[in-house]
């Protein structure tokens, strides 16, 4: 008889009564493992189908993810794969089908649906709308199985699933102890839930509803010690991330969010009157802005930061630049950089999507003699932040002592709320480039270099 032992906050999402229940508040807690779990218990029944599903396919693609994690459950219980269709089907005929809601129309495809067991993972990616419209597919006519809902999560505080939870989190942002678990009923009447201690509660005081059971459990790393024993770097990975991912992702906080202050830090930075080692890569990383100031307005700048990388892994900040004003004046100046670096000092210039292409091109083109990287941003500006964060806040990167400095670090700390972000975007392309760690860059190798 195949055994499979789920870790005891596993046990408890899985026995939950509750027709809706979430689970999760941090990273590695073993939430999909779990969420892969629960179909287990109707699969011997022919009538019996599930759909769990993520934002997009690529998501359910991913490797480690929703689908690979199946591929090491399933199997053993003697399901086969349909992966043209992304099903698994076990020998009595129970389904699990993992399906995607890239787009709030996609919800529509399930119209007229009967779906007894309904899935989520990453509850946080859907829309409010999703989740809703998708309960009212959430039905059964299959004889003994109980139709129901359960969703994963990471903590989000911007989320409409952090007001969804606020009963079980508390002020500080973590999760109630003592309500782990506990079972309370709503209803929805016009876009606004409402809550009571039961169901005969609600029923009485609004006659004709039909109240549902929820509730919330938290995971934490610590409940996933097959995790943790087999990966056990997986731990130091959390602590090295940046406060505000380290906070939701580790420490399972809901409250906190992006403000000033979170990423950087001026005592992050240590600063130094000599470079403190030998120096093997130069890069300057590049944001650009073609506007020219006139009166009061107060347009973005094109900034130019240059980094060192040490022997040691450390890295070195040693110049930063910006100027504003016309497109001829910015070549001009980039032009004037590039002479002052010499052919020892990478370039990187972005790439956006639209006219970036075409100037990144000409700029490579005016200074073909000079080592040039083009880069295209493939995430959002704090997800380009997040590794340099980390590696500031760990003391790995130092300035070198100009006047430059305060401006710099000023932006720095007010990232990402601050008005001007220029100079954080030149350095974040620089040291991501520097690390080889991608950052949110896809980079194209410079023959020779």
């Amino acid at each position: 008889m195949l055994i499979i032992k789920p870790q005891p906050r596993q046990e408890k999402f899985l026995s939950s009564t509750a027709d809706i229940v979430i689970y999760g508040g941090a990273a590695g807690g073993g939430k999909t493992f779990a969420l892969l779990l629960e179909p287990l218990y109707d699969i011997d029944k022919s009538c019996f189908s599930s759909v769990i599903f993520r934002r997009n396919l690529t998501q359910v693609k991913a490797p480690g993810g929703l689908w690979d994690t199946a591929s090491q459950i399933y199997p053993l219980l003697g399901a086969e794969s349909k992966i043209s269709n992304y099903e698994w089907i076990f020998p009595a005929g129970a389904k699990v089908k993992f399906g995607y809601l890239e787009l709030e129309k996609d919800v529509y495809r399930y119209q007229g649906a009967q779906i007894p067991l309904i899935m989520f993972d990453e509850l946080t990616h859907f829309t409010e709308f999703q989740f809703f419209y998708m309960l009212s597919r959430n039905r059964t006519a299959c004889h003994g199985v109980k139709s129901r809902i359960r969703a994963t999560t990471n903590p989000d505080a911007d989320s409409w699933v952090r007001k969804l939870l606020d009963w079980w989190i508390g002020e500080d942002g973590y999760p109630i102890r003592e309500r782990a678990g506990v079972l309370r009923y709503f209803i929805r009447l016009d876009g606004e839930i409402i809550w009571g201690n039961s169901k005969e509660e609600l029923k009485e005081r609004y006659p004709g509803s039909l109240p549902l059971s929820f509730t919330f459990i938290p995971a934490t790393l610590k409940d996933n010690q097959k995790l943790l024993e087999s990966d056990p770097h997986y731990l130091a990975n959390l602590n090295a991330l940046p406060r505000v991912e380290r906070e939701r992702l580790l420490g399972g906080n809901w409250n906190i969010k992006s403000s000033a202050g979170l990423y950087f830090k001026r005592e992050y930075f240590k600063v130094v009157d000599n470079i403190p080692g030998r120096v093997v890569r130069s890069i300057r990383g590049w944001d650009f802005a073609w506007t020219e100031p006139t009166g009061e307005n107060d347009p973005d700048w094109t900034a130019s930061v240059r980094v060192e990388l040490l022997e040691n892994g450390e890295i070195v900040i040693t110049d930063v630049v910006r100027t504003r004003g016309t497109p001829a004046k910015v070549e001009t100046f980039f032009s004037s950089i590039l002479q002052q670096d010499g052919r020892g000092v990478i370039q990187v210039i972005p790439e956006d999507p639209s006219a970036g292409k075409y100037v990144a091109e000409k700029l490579k083109i005016a200074n073909s003699s000079f080592p040039i990287l083009t880069e295209r941003p493939i995430k959002d500006k704090i997800a380009r932040a997040l590794p340099v964060s980390s590696l500031a806040e760990r003391g790995k990167i130092y300035l070198l002592r100009a006047e430059w400095n305060s401006p710099f670090l000023s932006e720095l700390e007010l990232f990402p709320e601050g008005r001007h972000d220029d100079m954080v975007d030149a350095f974040t392309t620089a040291v991501n480039t520097l690390q080889s760690t991608g950052g949110g860059i896809e980079t194209f190798t410079i023959k020779g270099l």
